[in-house]
């Protein structure tokens, strides 16, 4: 959608963007202002495993989301379906 500003049409942004369960991991973590490691400790997966699932090398898997969104005080689908609306359960 192109809305006139003066002289100059600009594009508005989407206000959705698609984020895989790593991203959403490390974006939680974040909001949170935790580290890694201190994730780590919080929930017993090794700091290099976060880095991996967050980096997209290895999968957040089931048991590591429940493990994780524990400790995120979130729910585990949050991490799993982080691009899942309603709309697209019917």
């Amino acid at each position: 959608m192109t809305t006139p500003r003066g002289n100059e049409e600009f594009v508005r942004a989407p206000t959705r963007v698609e984020v895989s369960p790593g991203e959403s991991l490390r974006i939680l973590r974040e909001l949170q202002e935790l580290s890694q490691t201190e994730l780590a400790e919080m929930t017993g997966i090794a700091q290099s495993t976060i880095s991996a699932i967050e980096n997209g090398r290895v999968n957040l898997g089931v048991e590591r989301a429940k493990t994780l969104a524990r400790a995120l005080s979130c729910h585990p689908a949050v991490l799993v379906f982080p691009g899942w609306e309603i709309d697209d359960a019917a």
